[in-house]
């Protein structure tokens, strides 16, 4: 650590204390010579200082290669449509490409190579160099085929205790689990049968951050990580990633310091690289990863959003999201929501609790089965099954496709929960599967056994330029529909993360926001009810069409205005 930032080389050996306890001292000194391997040059833009997320910011959620076209590698496929349609968006998130045995990814074998069949690290560097990349920190646990789990299961000292052992006959009855699978999986060790902790499934084995190896280690990829390019970290189900007997195992006092720790060495060695945790649980749970609002994420997934909007549309009541975005704060104005509708996983329900009822959530999973999707649970304390996450496209989920109704309607009412996610304050992340209103693949889903795949499949780039090229098509109305929003976000300092935001329900059925910039000031009508309403609106212009307004409008059925002045 240089001399000139004692202040966080203090806080990296407060941090390590807390984790280790007498060990604390030698472990921050390791942690300190990895962060002088690792600092940027100065000349790299990311080693200046942080850029704070603006209303002209989104990042697009993609796997590497889920654009495809014959004879290219996939991530170079994805660069192309990028070149070509993506002047909106200005990050990409690159689903896991290393790589993997399972999970789509997910499983990762390995964390410092990229899967042959997605491209190279060279294809990586050449999207970066285009537009800010957000690479996935897969760190709560590794495939068990991966040579850090399978070198501890051989034995090899180097590698000891990088997995968690655990009886299978303890109490795990507290533990906060995210699936139904079993908590302990049986391995072939060297000495005989182990079992080891999988939180997720029995090829994703969980890391053991007790044993300080697996920090370093860690943090290494990390740093490794934004060598290679990333101006973003993800950290996947982080909340995850400290167990201890008799607690929930989730959001400890422990994570939160490996959370603290990483955004120290990170501030050392490139201070303009973000940290987003990824924490489906519920909203309080979810913002303490802002810490104070200076020391642990930047931004944190919004959790509550996808199943809320969903439930506003579904029913029409403006009254749950109103209220909710009413008390919803970052702590500072360093830091922000990453907000999102549809992702690669599905619509996590957790989020939404002590925000919508048990009954709301349940009356969203009956939705989802009657659209086509499927409803993935998890085994809640006392061994109960109950709904987690809704697997289906976003599109589907907020209208039947087999129900007859037309296009236009489909189409608006989807736009209209987009409005919702980018008129309030944070920086929107949009899948790239709704971002040009795909349908669920349930045939897909059912052919793989994986109810997550319905919403994963590849897109060949030659029959998605030809839908989008066709203005009648579901694609284009979706596509054109939300680069018009993300083009009159970008154009009003009113959408800035940081500007002040006020909610309220204009009428029965309608979303009012206002939002106020340093030089600019935006109300956002929604009507997200079926019907058309007409409301008091702000004399101005709309922000989407350009057109004037002053006084009362009519709001035709999931019609949005957004009427700057």
């Amino acid at each position: 650590m240089t001399d000139d930032a004692p202040e966080t080389a203090e806080r990296i050996r407060l941090l390590a204390n807390r984790l280790y306890g007498e060990r604390g001292d030698e472990v921050a000194r390791d942690v300190r010579d990895l962060v002088a391997r690792h600092r940027l040059p100065t000349d790299d833009p990311r080693a200046r200082g942080r850029r704070v997320p603006s209303e002209g910011d989104a990042m697009l959620i993609a796997y590497a290669d889920q654009v495809r076209a014959p004879g290219e590698r996939p991530l170079a496929t994805l660069e192309g449509f990028l070149e070509a349609h993506g002047d909106a968006l200005t990050a990409v998130h690159l689903l896991p490409f290393f790589p993997y045995t399972s999970d789509d990814g997910f499983g990762v074998v390995d964390y410092l190579a990229v899967d042959e069949r997605a491209g190279t690290w060279d294809d990586v560097a050449r999207v970066a160099a285009s537009r800010e990349v957000m690479f996935d920190a897969v760190i709560n646990h590794l495939s068990a085929s991966s040579e850090w789990i399978q070198r501890d299961l051989a034995g090899d000292e180097a590698f000891a205790g990088f997995a968690i052992d655990v009886d299978p006959s303890a109490d795990l009855s507290r533990v906060v689990r995210p699936r139904t699978t079993p908590l302990a999986t049986r391995f072939d060790g060297a000495d005989g049968d182990r079992w080891l902790w999988t939180t997720f499934s029995a090829d994703q084995v969980d890391l053991n951050y007790a044993e300080p190896r697996v920090l370093l280690a860690v943090l290494d990829v990390l740093c490794e990580y934004v060598r290679r390019g990333a101006s973003w970290l993800r950290l996947d189900a982080v909340a995850f990633v400290w167990k201890r007997l008799g607690t929930s195992c989730m959001s400890l006092p422990e994570t939160h310091a490996i959370v603290q720790l990483i955004r120290a060495v990170l501030d050392e060695v490139a201070p303009g690289v973000s940290i987003i945790t990824e924490t489906n649980v519920p909203h309080a749970e979810n913002v303490s990863y802002f810490g104070d609002g200076a020391g642990e994420a930047q931004l944190v997934y919004d959790f509550a959003l996808p199943p809320l909007v969903l439930h506003t549309l579904s029913t029409g009541d403006a009254g749950p999201f109103v209220r909710w975005l009413r008390d919803r704060r970052a702590p500072s104005d360093q830091t922000t929501f990453f907000t999102f509708l549809a992702s690669h996983d599905g619509i996590g329900l957790r989020g939404s609790e002590g925000i919508l009822s048990d009954a709301d959530r349940a009356a969203l999973a009956r939705q989802a089965e009657r659209h086509g999707g499927f409803v993935s649970h998890r085994t809640a304390p006392g061994g109960a099954q109950v709904p987690y996450e809704l697997n289906i496209s976003y599109i589907d989920a907020l209208s039947d496709p087999a129900a007859g109704e037309d296009l236009r309607t489909q189409v608006d009412r989807f736009l209209c929960a987009t409005a919702l996610q980018l008129a309030i304050p944070g920086m929107p992340g949009i899948y790239l599967h709704s971002l040009v209103g795909s349908r669920s693949d349930r045939a897909r889903a059912e052919r793989l056994g994986a109810p997550r795949a319905i919403n994963r499949a590849p897109l060949d780039r030659d029959d998605l330029e030809r839908e989008l090229a066709d203005p009648t098509s579901r694609r284009a109305r979706v596509f054109s529909g939300i680069r018009s929003l993300l083009a009159a976000r970008a154009a009003s300092d009113a959408f800035a993360p940081s500007a002040a935001c006020a909610a309220s329900s204009a009428a029965p059925g309608v979303v009012r926001i206002d939002r106020a910039g340093r030089t600019a000031r935006a109300t956002c009508l929604q009507n997200v009810a079926p019907a058309p309403v007409a409301v008091d609106a702000p004399a101005g212009h709309d922000l989407i069409t350009g057109e004037a307004v002053d006084g009362r409008i009519a709001l035709r059925p999931y019609e949005v205005r957004w009427i700057g002045r």
